[in-house]
């Protein structure tokens, strides 16, 4: 079990790439949930809600039992919070996307997403910081990111009424 848990909470090895793992993996993930959501169409969001809580949930767990296979107290290697981090203003796309309230193309809001991620998960604003500092276990290591990501659907949201 702790094999299946150290390859999900390195999102299948993304957490491995020796320079930016992090930066990679909400990549990764932006072009997998691109080609899922705009390619694919697969837009139910009761599906991908119950989909994305699963893996939130389960991710603690992972975290929790793969961590103690890496030297420091928030291993570089561990990144499926970047992934859920990522996801999170992604999913607001199909949302905004489902009420039309995308006005300019979407791939400009996938871009301002990743790049507005990266940075509050890089900055760490706020109460960003305080996950980062103050817990420094698996329950930092991932909410520091869900922070990050709901700052990201903030003005990803904002956005969407500005234009």
């Amino acid at each position: 079990m702790k094999r299946i848990n150290i390859l999900i909470s390195t999102f299948f090895g993304n957490g491995y790439i020796s320079k930016i793992p992090g930066t990679f993996t909400s990549l990764s993930t932006l072009v997998i949930l691109y080609i899922l959501f705009e390619i694919l169409q697969f837009r139910n969001l009761n599906y991908i809600l119950i989909l994305y809580s699963i893996i939130f949930f389960y991710s603690f767990y992972a975290v929790m039992d793969s961590e103690t296979e890496f030297e420091n107290k928030d291993p570089r290697q561990i990144v499926i919070d970047e992934v859920l981090g990522q996801a999170m203003p992604l999913i607001l796309l199909v949302y905004l996307s489902s009420k039309n309230l995308i006005n300019i193309p979407i791939e400009i809001y996938y871009l301002l997403s990743f790049i507005l991620f990266r940075f509050f998960d890089i900055v760490k604003p706020f109460p960003v910081s305080y996950f980062d500092k103050q817990h420094k276990n698996f329950f930092g290591i991932i909410m520091d990111d869900i922070v990050a990501g709901l700052y990201t659907m903030l003005i990803i949201y904002l956005v969407s009424f500005k234009f």
